[in-house]
């Protein structure tokens, strides 16, 4: 009796079919690749938090504070202790004529500086892309050096360059009866701009370069079956098929710009009248530095997430325009 029951369930129960039981199977060898690739990333994921997400958390949290002294009253008096201030820092930063005029001079630099250099490194890339250039690994080599140079030593090589008395470039122009003094206030950015365009013009050249040589050559063959000149090539084939990496160096470009501080610092050395706030980024060093007022950890950090969400929104700003474009 009792067989018969066990039987009828067994018989009551749908047959499992052979991709369930497929499934059932794999369960546990699933696990252990799920595992491994937690495993794989773990190491990324530590340092990520370590490097990043702990720093930037640590920022967010002092920027709410300030230091204060001890002792209180009109004059103060005694030690600094930090004081929780809320949104006070960024309040200041945010309607400070200092930070927008420095801010303003990025702009203005990011505005002439990005495109003419973004332009250099595509036009280096596709000549080096070209059939005519030989020993291209010589010539990379020789545009990707001044980016290995450290940017305060370059800073310091193009501010001899630039120096009144010892400038080779005004020596040369003297043999025209020519000089510029590169240290104006109305020419100092832009010499700040041809220092940047020289270090970071073959870091991008480089960026191009690996997307035109991972192009299909067959795109080429078939193009010049098609009897298209090699202009014709360059604008409608590998022109187009860069513009990845051209928007990946434009929002690098973007971001190293609002975070300008070698070179400005390097010339403020020479040339005071330039201030401690003449960058963002050289007012959140000053600031943290006490150089500037409101000093410490608190306020400079205020102005580094400004700085980061300005960024953040032209990047994204860019992104768009060239998706819409698209």
């Amino acid at each position: 009796m009792t067989t018969s029951v066990v039987d009828r369930g067994a018989a009551a129960r749908p047959a499992q079919t052979p991709r369930r039981a497929g499934r059932a199977a794999s369960r546990p060898g699933r696990r252990r690749t799920v595992l491994a690739g937690w495993g794989f990333l773990a190491p990324f994921a530590i340092l990520f938090a370590f490097c990043f997400l702990i720093p930037i958390g640590v920022s967010i949290y002092q920027s709410f504070f300030r230091g204060v002294a001890s002792g209180g009253g009109l004059y103060g008096g005694g030690e600094l202790v930090n004081q929780f201030v809320g949104f006070e820092n960024y309040v200041h930063y945010a309607t400070s004529s200092a930070f927008w005029a420095g801010m303003g001079r990025v702009f203005l630099f990011g505005i002439v500086q990005v495109p003419l250099m973004i332009l250099s490194a595509l036009g280096l890339a596709l000549l080096l892309d070209s059939a005519s250039v030989r020993r291209v690994a010589g010539f990379r080599l020789g545009y990707f050096l001044p980016y290995a140079v450290p940017g305060v030593v370059a800073a310091l090589i193009w501010t001899y360059m630039y120096n009144p008395q010892f400038s080779p470039i005004n020596q040369v122009l003297g043999l025209f009866g020519g000089h510029i003094d590169f240290f104006a206030p109305n020419i100092i950015l832009w010499s700040m701009a041809n220092m940047t365009t020289w270090t970071f013009t073959g870091y991008n050249m480089l960026i191009f370069l690996a997307a035109l040589q991972s192009i299909p050559h067959e795109l080429y063959e078939a193009a010049r079956m098609e009897g298209a000149s090699e202009w014709t090539i360059v604008w409608a084939i590998k022109v187009p098929l860069v513009r990845n990496a051209m928007l990946l160096a434009v929002l690098l470009s973007i971001i190293g710009t609002v975070q300008l501080f070698n070179e400005p610092t390097v010339l403020q050395a020479v040339n005071p009248w330039m201030g401690a706030d003449y960058t963002p980024m050289m007012m959140a060093y000053n600031t943290m530095m006490g150089g500037l007022s409101p000093s410490g950890d608190g306020p400079a950090s205020a102005i580094s997430i400004l700085m980061a969400l300005i960024a953040g929104v032209l990047a994204v700003g860019y992104a768009l325009l060239q998706k819409k474009a698209d």
